[in-house]
């Protein structure tokens, strides 16, 4: 009896343990880590952008897209009046402020040569600027991974890195101004076109992610601020397209502030 006894209370433990175990869900696996990142670093905002000023209505705008969770979070600063920043591939996002601090007084081609000159690190960083005047400047460092360039055109530039190929930004830069030669819509739609013709030709060759649409206009956001439009899409199997949805949208939930700006346009 004794025996049966130390048995029991033996047993009884270990009955507990494999309860617990049939309990308790099963694990989900971690994914593999993304082969373009470094353990213990942040992600490279590899990424194809474009920045643009539209000299009837004083709209400075930014768009974006990326393989990288919250790429509006990271890439896009503006400011009304001042210009329109993206800084990307390992980005310094000291160069928003300070760059758009510098723009009070210098274009968007000193303020490119001022932020990169003093970065060590500048042979990985990727910029394009667009002042208040609609200069447009951009710079690629020459060890941003392949394949990296920008197009400098009239009140815009398109930059991008690690993408499928240079018709990404070829792509961009022509539907930009097939776009704004027609005229029709705004600068927002101008951006979602050019960054969709950049999605199309294959955009970051690591694939799809996050996009964000910025549009800066005084006081023209809600509550007077100079956000006009600000639309991020944070992770999504098609961002563009997802954006694009979200601009439909945005007209027509803040109607008036895009009649204001039609109605201003014309003047």
């Amino acid at each position: 009896m004794t025996s049966l006894k130390q048995s029991f209370w033996i047993a009884m433990p270990l009955l507990a343990v494999a309860l617990v175990f049939m309990i308790l869900p099963e694990q989900e696996t971690q994914p593999e880590k993304d082969a373009f990142v470094a353990e213990g670093s942040d992600p490279e905002v590899n990424t194809f952008s474009i920045v643009a000023y539209d000299p009837q209505t004083g709209d400075l705008g930014i768009a974006v897209a990326s393989k990288v969770l919250g790429v509006g979070c990271i890439v896009p600063w503006g400011e009304a009046g001042r210009g329109a920043i993206a800084t990307q591939s390992a980005a310094n996002t000291a160069y928003g402020p300070n760059g758009l601090e510098l723009l009070k007084d210098k274009s968007a081609e000193e303020v490119v040569r001022s932020l990169t000159s003093g970065d060590e690190a500048r042979a990985i960083r990727q910029l394009g600027i667009v002042d208040a005047q609609g200069n447009a400047a951009s710079y690629t460092g020459d060890q941003c991974n392949a394949w990296a360039g920008h197009i400098v055109g009239e009140h815009f530039a398109v930059q991008g890195n690690l993408l499928a190929g240079e018709k990404v930004l070829e792509d961009m830069a022509t539907k930009y101004r097939e776009a704004r030669r027609q005229g029709e819509g705004e600068l927002a739609d101008w951006l979602i076109a050019s960054l969709t013709a950049g999605d199309d030709a294959g955009g970051d060759r690591r694939g799809k992610q996050s996009a964000a649409l910025m549009v800066y206009r005084q006081d023209a956001g809600y509550g007077g601020n100079d956000r006009y439009i600000d639309l991020r899409v944070d992770d999504h199997l098609e961002p563009v397209s997802e954006l694009s949805r979200l601009l439909e949208v945005h007209k027509k939930f803040y109607a008036r502030a895009h009649r204001l700006m039609k109605a201003d346009a014309k003047e």
